[in-house]
């Protein structure tokens, strides 16, 4: 017995854009991803643009759509990029990485530098030494220099320490990483 045929999908063609289609795509959007300000309004201009060259309509009728709706948005609560900001930092911290990457990280979701700055900031005010903690866990996760068997530590300790270096770290950091004779004198050090 053979298989039955597949039938060749068709691409999806985009609907007319409207303000409520507009508002029901905005909010599916926040509901699934939360998100920033500056990405909300990317995937609603992506989607008019889109729509408008499919349908030959006028983008720019709906562009003054999207900034409204965001503005709207963000004066009712529904997008607050600090608060963004503070909760992925807060995430990519414990994950393991270095304050330059977190606010690389938040740069490229379209957060403003000033509230990425803060945001890293306040991983000092709750964690005592946090390019430490982030730098120890990754090294944990890397298995890198304490956390390493002992017999190749100092084979390969030129190799973690670029590791770490490419991961964000200063050198001062890696090197406190790497000094530590074993992953409990690095608790120590951190606690």
């Amino acid at each position: 017995m053979t298989a039955p045929a597949r039938r060749k999908s068709r691409p999806h063609r985009p609907h007319v854009f409207t303000s409520a289609r507009l508002e029901a795509k905005a909010l599916a959007y926040i509901e699934r991803f939360g998100g920033t300000s500056a990405s909300l309004r990317r995937v609603l201009l992506n989607t008019v643009s889109r729509a408008a060259r499919v349908h030959d309509t006028d983008a720019g009728e709906a562009a003054t759509w999207v900034e409204a709706l965001v503005a709207r948005y963000v004066a009712a609560g529904l997008l607050d990029d600090a608060a963004f900001a503070a909760s992925r930092a807060r995430r990519l911290h414990r994950r393991g990485l270095s304050a330059r990457r977190i606010r690389a990280n938040l740069a490229g979701k379209g957060v403003a530098p000033e509230q990425a700055v803060a945001a890293v900031a306040r991983l000092a005010e709750e964690t005592a030494e946090p390019e430490l903690a982030a730098a120890i866990v990754h090294a944990r996760r890397r298995r890198l220099g304490p956390y390493r068997d002992a017999a190749g530590r100092g084979a390969h300790w030129r190799r973690d320490m670029g590791v770490l270096a490419r991961a964000g770290f200063d050198f001062d950091v890696a090197r406190r990483v790497m000094a530590a004779s074993s992953p409990d004198d690095l608790e120590e050090e951190e606690g």
